[in-house]
């Protein structure tokens, strides 16, 4: 379902019998994943097909987390083996790469935990050697991340030795960016109570400039990207004072 949702961002409008020939499967599956799909408001059928919906621009956590997978546990691994070994405190937004860093990381025996995400902190609350502090705040169903003045209040109390930042986007003037400007907010508190920030962006996100303004990317003292970067941008995060660090799979 994941694909037909990059095809209704991709092209604004799929088509049963394209899709069928295009992912080699049958139109009654077709049919019943738009259906699943309709349910839950992220696109709208029409006969023959479907078309997006508002909130089908932002791919939900769960749909995400099914794309690329070899690349993004690629950017999680060389993500996670810059957290220092002994105890840390270790910060995490929501997103479909720094749930897997989280993952990565769950093995650990000397963390504690600070993250306005959902699904991060129920995954790592059920290893019993970390410590998990989670926000309050309203949760976003796309995101699974709880945002708001609540959670904004609860992370300013937070001191983070390395936070892990996932973005939608990634532009050298128009900084990291999400889809939610509320969910910004919350994330640049939580940025801003960490020693070193790290972001993870795949090559995808670069040169994207969404309306939920996080921070400048100065802000990061790390990005972790795969190979399909553009080398000039890495080149001028470098001349900035970031450092780069390129994860390949396989």
């Amino acid at each position: 379902m994941a694909s037909i949702l990059v095809e209704l961002r991709k092209h604004g409008e799929v088509h049963v019998t394209e899709l069928a020939e295009k992912f080699g499967v049958s139109q009654a599956t077709l049919r019943r994943d738009l259906a699943i799909l309709e349910d839950q408001g992220l696109c709208k059928r029409r006969y023959g097909g479907a078309i997006p919906t508002d909130s089908s621009t932002e791919l939900p956590v769960a749909y995400r987390d099914r794309r690329s997978k070899a690349e993004k546990r690629a950017v999680a691994e060389a993500a996670a083996k810059l957290l220092p070994k002994g105890p840390q405190t270790v910060g995490f937004t929501g997103g479909s790469t720094t749930s897997e860093i989280a993952r990565v990381l769950s093995s650990r025996l000397d963390l504690v935990v600070v993250t306005n995400a959902l699904n991060i902190a129920a995954e790592m609350a059920a290893k019993p050697r970390i410590r998990v502090v989670v926000s309050g705040g309203v949760a976003r169903s796309q995101s699974t991340e709880l945002v708001g003045p609540w959670a904004e209040a609860a992370l300013a109390q937070a001191t983070i030795g390395t936070a892990y930042i996932g973005v939608d986007g990634l532009d050298l003037d128009g900084g990291l960016t999400t889809h939610d400007p509320v969910e910004a907010r919350t994330n640049a508190v939580l940025l801003e109570r960490a020693g070193r920030v790290v972001v993870v962006a795949d090559s995808s996100k670069f040169g994207r400039v969404l309306p939920g303004r996080i921070a400048d990317v100065e802000a990061a003292a790390i990005v972790v990207t795969d190979g399909g970067a553009d080398p000039a941008v890495l080149d001028e995060l470098r001349a900035r004072g970031i450092d780069v660090v390129i994860a390949t799979s396989g």
